[in-house]
């Protein structure tokens, strides 16, 4: 099809301005804009320009059609489709290499939805915009953005995209498919989606069955303090580990100090094989014979002995007060006890253990502390 501007265009332009003839004028132009001499390329600028203030959307758009792969598109030109109207603007927005990261973020913190989400599905998306997508609270540009393999997204930004939206179902599954999913968040997005999402999330090929172990404890740990502490839900977690060969003494010890029970129950069942109902009986010993029997038979390592036997004491002593923050509040004041009395009762940590508890101490909340 011929696109040049011949005379019968300008006889046309001229005796029949309506908005048809107008529109095929504009694409006609900006469909030869690549080709044109540079003296021609000006004059066909300043018809841009001209058109991108035409009444009739339907000019813009023929024109937005054209213009929208063209790299060379004066800045004006692509700023003025960009801010128009969605119809005009998307194309632009999702597709022109004319427009600046600094322009996209300034959309993207300007304008609305739909207009985000076009920016959130370019083929590439600096981190930068994806920061200012990010920022925007809309939950399905940020979808439309993680699931972009082009967006540039940290670990960071993701981290944020699972605090602010980690819920949202979209959102979840967005993240639970992008290719490149790092542990750590892997680990903070497990207790936010839907159980569903974390079957899926489980089953990613790129995660090895050392990364799933380290997921479902940090899960774990999360869902003692705010859901279940439950022996039916430690059970399967206990057994996983125990298959992987993650089922280390410094595992069961943190879960004790975290004041998850169940779990260091189940734990040391499952390595001294026997029935849990068993082992339960054996720990609360108030002869405490029996904990130092199962604690042998299980094969742990003596030099946990006293901190375990210590948490232990600890965990029998204190009580949950069925007031708010229960749960966050028995497990501060466990890691408390056992940190400020380790060197009293005997308790030699291993650094990293001392440093992981250390740690979990500071992310429970200090106003509720002596609550």
């Amino acid at each position: 099809m011929d696109h040049q501007l011949d005379e019968e265009d300008v006889r046309r332009l001229l005796s029949h301005p309506d908005g048809e003839t107008r529109a095929e004028i504009a694409a006609k132009i900006a469909s030869q804009h690549a080709g044109l001499s540079p003296d021609q390329r000006r004059i066909a600028e300043d018809i841009f320009r001209m058109m991108v203030h035409d009444a009739e959307v339907r000019v813009r758009e023929a024109l937005v059609r054209q213009l929208k792969d063209n790299p060379a598109v004066p800045h004006d030109v692509a700023m003025a489709l960009a801010n128009d109207v969605e119809d005009v603007s998307l194309p632009m927005l999702q597709f022109s290499e004319a427009l600046t990261d600094e322009d996209l973020v300034e959309i993207v913190r300007s304008q609305g939805p739909e207009k985000q989400s076009a920016v959130a599905a370019r083929s590439s998306v600096s981190a930068s915009v994806a920061d200012a997508l990010i920022d925007s609270g809309n939950e399905h540009a940020v979808a439309t953005l993680v699931a972009n393999d082009g967006a540039e997204l940290s670990e960071g930004s993701l981290d944020r995209v699972v605090e602010r939206y980690g819920e949202a179902e979209s959102v979840g599954r967005s993240l639970i498919e992008r290719k490149a999913l790092p542990v750590s968040v892997a680990e903070r997005l497990m207790t936010r989606v839907s159980e569903h999402l974390r079957s899926s999330l489980l089953s990613r090929r790129d995660l090895s069955p050392e990364a799933v172990a380290v997921v479902m404890i940090q899960a774990r740990e999360l869902a003692v303090l705010g859901l279940s502490g439950s022996e039916a839900e430690a059970a399967p977690l206990v057994d996983h580990l125990y298959r992987v060969g993650r089922l280390t003494p410094s595992i069961i010890l943190r879960a004790i100090c975290m004041g998850d029970m169940p779990f260091f129950e189940g734990a040391l069942a499952k390595l001294a094989r026997i029935r849990i109902e068993n082992g339960r009986t054996l720990i609360h010993d108030a002869g405490k014979r029996g904990f130092e029997a199962l604690f042998e038979k299980a094969g742990l390592p003596r030099a946990f002995f006293a901190a375990m036997r210590a948490a232990v004491d600890v965990s029998t002593e204190m009580e949950y007060d069925g007031g708010p923050h229960d749960r966050e509040r028995f497990s501060r004041r466990m890691i408390e006890r056992i940190l400020t009395q380790y060197g009293d009762l005997g308790v030699e940590f291993e650094n990293d253990d001392l440093e992981y508890l250390l740690a979990k101490l500071n992310r429970l909340p200090g106003s509720i502390a002596g609550a």
